[in-house]
């Protein structure tokens, strides 16, 4: 009997009584492996967007989002690393959220004001949260860039990242801020053209209206003596 017949007679084999099962952490580690080959591959290409040449925040980055159950490209586009920590942008924590089945809603939106109500499956019940420009004053946001520029997408990203983790906290998996709140600015929000708006200009107090004039001491030039106009009455000018 060759040595191939032989092989192929033999049962298959069986893992012995006390050997360990691989564990969650071996199997992470083995996808960690893969995705560091996938990460090698993207780094050099310009779809690494801000991450081109960075193999190692790749592998990062892809393996954060592979938690939350996103593919390796979205998890590029959908994931920001601040200050050594990754966070989710606003439109993908809302996909993600609604992927599992909860309910996201933007009920008002304008350059001041952002109401947003959510629901956890199976509840009845809707949490709302609210955004408004005094709130964002108080927390000395007004000063940045994009509140200058984009009041209203700022808004809406900071009323996403409430309401998530209001209503699907578990769903986040230790990401739980999105990446407009950590640093101020604006990713993947389609916002019209449109000059900046001041917003100064809507917290500021009105001005003080100004103070009645007592028409008895009012001068105007018809009555006023020729000499009150200096040099050009003196020179015979005349005076309009």
């Amino acid at each position: 009997m060759t040595e191939i017949a032989t092989r192929e007679q033999q049962p298959p084999a069986v893992p012995a009584a006390n050997q360990p099962i691989d564990s969650s952490l071996e199997k992470w580690a083995r996808e960690a492996a893969a995705i560091s080959g996938i990460a090698q591959a993207i780094a050099g290409t310009t779809l690494a967007g801000a991450y081109r040449g960075k193999r190692d925040e790749i592998v990062a980055v892809v393996l954060a989002g592979h938690e939350l159950g996103l593919q390796p490209m979205t998890s590029l586009k959908s994931i920001d690393v601040i200050q050594g920590q990754p966070a989710l942008r606003a439109h993908a924590m809302r996909g993600i959220v609604q992927k599992q089945g909860h309910e996201v809603e933007v009920v008002e939106s304008t350059d001041t004001f952002c109401q947003m109500r959510g629901r956890r499956k199976g509840a009845e019940a809707w949490q709302e949260v609210v955004w408004d420009i005094p709130r964002a004053q108080k927390l000395g946001l007004l000063g940045k860039d994009q509140w200058k520029k984009q009041p209203k997408t700022m808004l809406i990203a900071r009323a996403t990242g409430e309401i998530c983790r209001l209503i699907a906290s578990d769903a986040l998996h230790g990401m739980p801020y999105v990446a407009e709140e950590l640093e101020g600015t604006v990713h993947a929000e389609v916002v019209p053209d449109r000059a900046p708006l001041n917003i100064m200009a809507l917290t500021a107090p009105p001005a003080p209206a100004p103070e009645p004039v007592d028409a008895e001491y009012t001068v105007t030039r018809d009555d006023t003596p020729a000499d009150a106009w200096g040099q050009d009455a003196i020179d015979g000018d005349e005076v309009a």
